[in-house]
């Protein structure tokens, strides 16, 4: 099968980078001019967008996952997208969230609908947690301190 037609198929079954096909078809076996010609067609019938796929990854990760900037950067460049299209692809969706709601949101999740946090133990295990999740520093202070038993 060509190089071309197995990209087709990856990208119908999900939306991935330039990137990831590549590596998809090179584990597929296929040479190395077969999938750069693949690669052109594809991005020229715009099966491949990575724009699109960072505005994806970045709405999942955001509103699906309760994610922050930070994190949500690392995911898209991870897949292989520039820099300069990861930080649009972030401002634009982060644009329209709230990111207070958004750290409650994770927060909730982690307190399983408990309304304060128990002592200094868990409080500093919410917050490498929320860290880990992307969120800046100052918003996470603001949303444990809230919720701190003291």
């Amino acid at each position: 099968m060509s190089a071309y037609l197995d990209g087709l198929k990856m990208l119908a079954r999900r939306d991935l980078s330039e990137r990831q096909v590549r590596q998809r078809l090179v584990r597929k076996g296929h040479e190395q001019d077969a999938i750069d010609d693949a690669i052109a067609q594809l991005r020229e019938e715009h099966a491949i967008d990575d724009a699109r796929v960072a505005q994806t990854i970045a709405r999942t990760a955001a509103t699906a996952k309760h994610r922050g900037k930070l994190r949500v950067r690392q995911e898209i460049e991870r897949a292989g997208i520039g820099r300069d299209t990861a930080a649009r692809a972030v401002d634009d969706v982060f644009e329209t969230i709230d990111n207070d709601a958004l750290i409650e949101a994770s927060l909730q999740k982690r307190l399983r609908g408990r309304s304060t946090i128990a002592d200094d133990k868990e409080f500093q295990r919410l917050y490498r947690y929320l860290t880990a999740q992307g969120f800046e520093d100052d918003r996470i202070m603001k949303a444990l301190t809230a919720r701190h038993r003291r």
